[in-house]
């Protein structure tokens, strides 16, 4: 009589290894799926962006080794599920019916192939892993999935992720659909355990960064893996600065602070009390209660002007103006988001690790340019062309005093995408709106946020005749676009009665992209800056370091108005120049410049030095500065302190004097 073949079930149990190991021949399939598809794109990151950034082919097999170790380490937290399913699973024959399997598997597959592309293209703009700006861009959908379906071939990605899954499903499908042997639940159980145990233990003790030993940033994030630096992004967004960063003593950077802030003729108000608020008297050689409109540009690099060393004449009314203006050749943005360069022009505020304080919770009625303003009887407002919910913006500023307008309040619309209605348009409604302030009799103060200078790059039609198609042109059309809004703006400014007694303010928000080897890219912060008002200001280049804290200081400076503040920054045109110093922030780092050192101050209390050499754009490792450290400590320590226990705030006392 013939004999049927023994099921599972009636196999004896197994010896553990052997258990494991086949329990685990599925998953295995998976995990080399996912290692393969991390070391492509490793090799293709490479290719495309490490060997601009002197990243050699002699590098690559250690990148490769390195990212096997981080891909694999991903891998036990991330195919967790699956792990889960196979140890605990009923014993089953190979080849069972399981298609609910083969879809999981297929979606995991398809999750990992698209992350790749996405990966890709994030490299391309930010030159690094998902990081804190892909956690934040999470956060306002309706923005960010419209750029990328206006910008990427999402269909094509989507469809190519799709069929490389189903095709690696089928090519993995008797691995996948192995045979599951039986084994007694309590071991089942007690593998699942020892597994659950060593993946805590991995989590507690490996960080993103464990192989992040070069010097060279570049190479450092192509070996590092993308989900672990996304959930190092989110669960790092907001921490604890005296945790992770090194610190002083809290009397020692009061002390350090009040002496070298006091410069010229301010005095401290309260020394020793840690507020740092100063006071400036009345200058008789101010210009007075002049109107003030700070038109903060987006992604507006120096790079792409003629002036500061381009060869390319994508913004002509920018160095036309320049050349009419007080102009600043050597200005750097504090970082590389909008949310840092607002924070930093309209507070004076350096940018603390990890998050701007425009985005975190008790930045309500702060110490502000524009709380200095209205003591000073100043109308102030902030316009913006997108919707202000975004980065926290509308919140923020409606919170801080200021008149709010965004996409909701401009009626009249030439064009507008997914990010806002064009700066011509922009630009109309804040020239109404300046018309309305000048017949009350106030001066006013008016920050006005530009969006058009941003992915997808699309534009009205008509403006072909001056470099800007209505699509598919780029970068260079975005700026060109943006530098012609700013001289449609300002022409149209001057026809206006309010004109004569205004200080127009021009600057970036942040550079157009970070590229670059080193932890903190200084030349891609490099940012272009004029102050503009032909009938009070004469044309002048001040060579002077500046930054954007510096810029509330300055123009309080030329109004010589009297007030009180606890800025960081300095009005650059009294300040000492042997004695300046910027201030920078690049993902969990920050960093202070002194001279040509630089100190980058990092997490796990990490510090290094470097000297920066801009002409040559190169750094050269140093030894320990300790002026510099103590000195960017203080800084930024003093700065998370004050925020965290609300003790940056505007001035109680109105100035002593009378303004000219």
């Amino acid at each position: 009589m013939q004999q049927t073949a023994p099921s599972p079930q009636d196999n004896a149990p197994l010896g553990f290894g052997t258990f494991l190991a086949a329990r685990l021949r599925p998953v295995s399939a998976l995990w080399m799926a996912s290692l393969a598809a991390g070391a492509l794109l490793r090799v293709i990151l490479w290719m495309h962006f490490g060997l601009a950034a002197d990243v050699s082919a002699l590098s690559l097999p250690v990148l490769l080794l390195a990212g096997l170790v981080n891909d694999s380490v991903q891998a036990v937290y991330v195919l967790l599920p699956f792990i889960a399913y196979f140890l605990l699973a009923r014993a089953r024959p190979a080849g069972g019916r399981r298609p609910w399997l083969g879809l999981l598997a297929a979606l995991f597959l398809f999750g990992a192939g698209y992350l790749c592309f996405t990966e890709y293209y994030f490299f391309e703009e930010f030159n690094a892993r998902l990081n804190i700006v892909a956690f934040d861009y999470l956060m306002y959908p309706t923005e960010v999935v419209g750029d990328l379906w206006a910008e990427y071939p999402v269909v094509k990605v989507l469809a190519f992720a799709a069929l490389m899954a189903a095709g690696a499903v089928f090519f993995l499908r008797q691995r996948l659909f192995a045979e599951l042997p039986a084994q007694p639940l309590r071991q089942r159980f007690l593998a699942l355990g020892l597994y659950l145990v060593a993946a805590a233990l991995l989590l507690a003790a490996y960080r993103t960064d464990t192989l992040s030993f070069s010097r060279n940033r570049v190479k450092n994030e192509i070996a590092q893996n993308g989900y672990s630096s996304f959930f190092r992004a989110m669960m790092t967004s907001e921490i604890d600065y005296h945790t992770y960063y090194a610190t002083r003593p809290q009397a020692d950077n009061v002390k350090l602070l009040e002496t070298f802030l006091a410069q010229g003729d301010s005095r401290i108000t309260t020394p020793g009390s840690g507020t740092l608020e100063r006071e400036f008297p009345a200058r008789p050689d101010g210009l007075g209660r002049l109107n003030v409109v700070l038109v903060t540009s987006e992604a507006f690099g120096a790079e792409f002007s003629q002036l500061y060393g381009s060869d390319r004449n994508l913004t002509p009314n920018f160095d036309n103006f320049a050349q009419k203006s007080l102009w600043f050749p050597r200005t750097y943005a504090s970082g590389t988001r909008t949310v840092r360069g607002l924070e930093a022009l309209t507070a004076s505020f350096p940018p603390i690790p990890t998050v701007s304080i425009l985005r975190r919770p008790g930045n309500e009625d702060i110490a502000s340019w524009g709380a200095v303003m209205r003591q000073l009887g100043y109308d102030t407002s902030f316009l913006y062309g997108g919707n202000g919910y975004f980065d926290n913006m509308n919140y923020f500023y409606g919170h801080n005093g200021f008149n709010v307008l965004d996409r909701d309040a401009i009626t009249q619309v030439r064009f507008e995408n997914v990010w806002g209605v064009s700066d011509e348009d922009l630009f109309d409604r804040s020239l109404q709106h300046f018309d309305e302030l000048s017949t009350k009799g106030k001066p006013f103060f008016s920050i006005i946020m530009t969006t058009s200078n941003h992915k997808p790059f699309t534009f009205r039609p008509g403006l072909e005749v001056v470099g800007i198609p209505q699509e598919g042109g780029g970068r260079p059309a975005g700026v060109r676009y943006a530098d012609h809004a700013l001289g449609y703006f300002l022409n149209e400014a001057a026809k206006h009665d309010w004109f004569d007694n205004t200080i127009f303010v021009v600057i970036a928000d942040h550079g157009a992209r970070v590229y670059g080897k080193t932890e903190i890219p200084l030349r891609t912060y490099e940012i272009p800056l004029l102050m503009y008002a032909p009938k009070h200001i004469r044309p002048e280049r001040m060579e002077t370091l500046m930054t954007q804290i510096d810029v509330a200081p300055t123009v309080l400076g030329l109004l010589g108005l009297p007030y009180r503040a606890p800025f960081f920054g300095q009005d650059i045109r009294t300040a000492d120049p042997a004695r300046r110093v910027a201030v920078f922030n690049h993902n969990h780092d920050v960093a202070m410049l002194r001279d040509d050192h630089i100190a980058i101050f990092g997490m796990n209390k990490k510090v290094g030095f470097y000297r920066y050499d801009r002409a040559a754009n190169s750094y050269t490792r140093i030894p320990r500065d300790d002026s510099l450290e103590a000195l960017g400590i203080a800084w930024f320590q003093t700065a998370s302190e004050l925020f965290r226990d609300r003790r940056f705030k505007p001035s109680s006392t109105a100035p002593a004097e009378s303004a000219p």
